[in-house]
């Protein structure tokens, strides 16, 4: 029944449920932006329909499933921003996906990137441990947070400085301004009713 499931920017966290697997005529799926961790599931492998698959920006961990070749319809990889690690699996159309689909994963190796493999399959030189993603996400996060401190305290001292006038004594200029627009009120009904 689905052709495109667009799930991405949700705050999701934990695994990827297997289950998606089984959405075999899916044929758009983006889970990019979330907080997902644990491995590509396997059973992506059943989603023989699939064009686009966008899991950028997660925190998977983990190898690419070679199981994922066996999708010769896959045409759209993104898989950057992530924490994968080890070779990249080549053949059918991931010999068609350029750099951009695996940046910012430091720990993966082999074409189309320009870490070569040991033989193990562990990047051999792996480029600097931060990225522009990381960054982007650490400056977000102190934003926000100087943001809510600073709510935080406004917040603190208009209370307590409100606290200290109304408790010390009726303001008088509070009671000025307020009464003041009271009389006024009371002064134009008074002239209303003269004029009927």
């Amino acid at each position: 029944m689905f052709r495109a499931t667009d799930l991405s920017s949700n705050r999701f966290c934990g695994e990827i449920p297997k289950v998606l697997g089984n959405f075999k005529s899916l044929k758009v799926l983006n889970l990019s932006h979330n907080s997902l961790t644990g491995n590509i599931p396997v059973s992506f492998d059943n989603m023989t329909a699939l064009e686009s698959l966008d899991l950028s920006f997660n925190k998977l961990e983990g190898r690419i499933p070679k199981q994922l070749l066996s999708v010769t319809t896959l045409a759209l990889l993104n898989l950057s921003y992530n924490r994968l690690w080890g070779r990249i699996p080549r053949g059918n159309q991931f010999n068609t996906f350029e750099n951009d689909s695996y940046i910012g994963n430091i720990h993966l190796c082999g074409e189309p990137l320009t870490v070569t493999c040991s033989n193990d399959a562990v990047p051999k030189a792996p480029p600097s441990a931060s990225t522009d993603h990381e960054e982007d996400e650490t400056t977000s996060w102190f934003d926000w947070k100087m943001a809510k401190m600073g709510y935080a305290f406004g917040l603190v001292i208009g209370l307590s400085i409100g606290y200290m006038v109304f408790s010390a004594r009726k303001p008088q200029w509070f009671a000025r301004m307020v009464e003041g627009d009271h009389q006024q009120m009371k002064a134009r009904r008074a002239k209303r009713r003269q004029r009927r």
